[in-house]
């Protein structure tokens, strides 16, 4: 099944991409490069057809987004923190200072 959603993902990344691609702007884009689409779909072009094919494929994208997010989420039962070892002895290498001794005065002569 995850299989299925993560080349899904890539198949709609691509036909959002042609979509976009494929749409009429101010620079004609690569709609220029498709040739007499005004005959496919109609005098006004294709400018509705691939905004509502933008709009799905988009919306199909955020959606198997969402879906992938959860089931990694889903998969993932521990944290980082809950595999860490725990039981590990804790060494003490400081001792208790010694109490200082008397000062050590020299004989008088």
């Amino acid at each position: 099944m995850l299989t299925v959603a993560i080349a899904l993902q890539f198949v709609l990344a691509i036909f959002m991409t042609i979509a976009v691609m494929l749409q009429k702007s101010s620079s004609i884009g690569l709609g220029a490069y498709s040739g007499s689409n005004e005959s496919l779909f109609g005098a006004k072009g294709p400018a509705g057809f691939l905004t509502k094919i933008t709009f799905a494929v988009g919306v199909l994208f955020i959606l198997n987004t969402i879906f992938l997010t959860y089931t990694f989420n889903s998969q993932r039962n521990k944290s980082v923190v809950d595999t860490l070892h725990t039981n590990i002895p804790v060494q003490n290498t400081q001792t208790a200072p010694t109490a200082p001794s008397a000062p050590i005065v020299p004989p008088a002569k």
